[in-house]
């Protein structure tokens, strides 16, 4: 009776997140072929860097954890790791993204003296595409092993897609060898993140203004991909707990400990958005300049700005200075989606300027809701997915319960 019930709950959690992706697909479709498709590319590439750089950051505080010899992320190291279930998709949704080129790089068709060689399309995509491939190959390998560490291979071959388990938990040896393995993906992992988000940020949001440089553009994307992808992780850690209590293993301590986390970088996310305004405005060049004006003292993009600052860092500050309220899974998973609400403005905060110079008023429509939701259900089916292959990531004691 009771698996029977798991098994209702588990196909309308399925119905639910298909049909959000279903809505999200229509949504886009029907925008592509209105009167302005570039606004259905402008959504996409903004909710693809977001959710892209969840799923990346998320499993880089697993890495973190590991190479510190953290000890009291234990459960919530298997959260953050199920985020790697989106680097297939992430991979699928940039290729993908090669379609709708001619809207979201408006240098496509023009002739860039000195940056030819590097500011190509086809150059473009395939360094990027590479970049991915060894970022999500070196995640994936880390997951692998991570899941036979913790023995997983024992408790996913049954009721389980078999060739996925095999592949992912096959070669593990001994404990210590496991370990070191791990402790070196760890750092490999980590050093391919900075790096690849640091590209990723120079060629699809840093290229759309061309003549505008930040030498500190690619260390603040990186570091906003870990503040979103801690944002993730306590909603996640934070259903998880209103649902099954500490029986899932997590308890308000691991919140408190996380929302210092969140706190922190937060707190770096907003000396880094600081600095790059400070120090081109001190610098006075007008490349530099320009790209700041656009965003800071021309509507609608000036008020986007005020509210991106008071959403990702003001908001989160004065709540956090408050030790009880870390502890509290549910003022923590409201704050952290407020905080991702907040980055996906921060993302067209950078490309609307560039993609649309002559607006009056902020470009934002119901189909950018719709768009934004299909994602939303992407990444909840990968993380979904995730735990059905791997239930042995679940406390057994709340398996049975969904």
């Amino acid at each position: 009776m009771e698996n029977g019930a798991t098994a209702r709950r588990l196909r309308g959690t399925w119905l639910i997140l298909w049909s959000l992706v279903t809505i999200g697909l229509v949504g886009f479709v029907v925008q592509l072929l209105g009167s302005h498709p570039e606004r259905a590319w402008q959504a996409y590439l903004i909710n693809f860097l977001l959710w892209s750089a969840v799923a990346q950051g998320a499993l880089l505080f697993s890495a973190v954890m590991r190479i510190t010899k953290a000890r009291w992320s234990g459960p919530l190291d298997g959260l953050a790791e199920s985020f790697a279930a989106f680097f297939p998709i992430s991979l699928v949704l940039f290729l993908v993204l090669f379609l709708g080129r001619d809207h979201i790089f408006p240098w496509a068709h023009e002739t860039m003296p000195g940056k030819e060689h590097w500011l190509n399309v086809p150059f473009l995509f395939t360094r990027d595409l590479a970049g991915l491939l060894i970022l999500y190959g070196l995640g994936w390998a880390y997951v692998s092993q991570a899941l036979g560490l913790r023995g997983a291979d024992s408790q996913t071959q049954e009721g389980s897609p078999g060739f996925v388990s095999k592949w992912l938990i096959r070669g593990q040896r001994s404990r210590e060898r496991s370990l070191k393995r791990l402790n070196v993906l760890s750092v490999l992992y980590i050093l391919a993140y900075a790096f690849v988000l640091s590209l990723l940020a120079f060629d699809l949001l840093m290229s759309m203004d061309p003549h505008w440089i930040s030498t500190l553009f690619g260390a603040y994307s990186f570091v906003k991909a870990f503040y979103v992808g801690l944002g993730a992780l306590i909603i996640l850690a934070a259903i998880f707990f209103i649902r099954h209590g500490e029986a899932a293993g997590i308890s308000p301590t691991h919140f408190h400990n996380l929302g210092k986390l969140f706190f922190a970088f937060g707190l770096l996310w907003a000396d880094f958005f600081y600095c790059q305004l400070v120090v081109i405005w001190y610098g006075n060049i007008s490349e530099e300049t320009s790209y700041i004006i656009a965003r800071t003292m021309i509507q609608p993009w000036k008020t986007l700005t005020w509210t991106v600052f008071v959403v990702c860092f003001i908001v989160p500050f004065l709540i956090l200075l408050n030790r009880r309220i870390k502890m509290k899974p549910r003022v923590m998973l409201v704050l952290s989606a407020f905080v991702l609400i907040g980055i996906w403005l921060e993302h067209l905060l950078l490309v609307g300027p560039a993609l649309n110079p002559q607006a009056s008023r902020m470009p934002l429509g119901i189909a950018d809701g719709l768009i934004s939701l299909g994602f939303i259900g992407l990444m909840a089916l990968a993380v979904t997915y995730y735990f059905n292959v791997f239930p042995g990531i679940i406390p057994e004691k709340i398996r049975g319960h969904g």
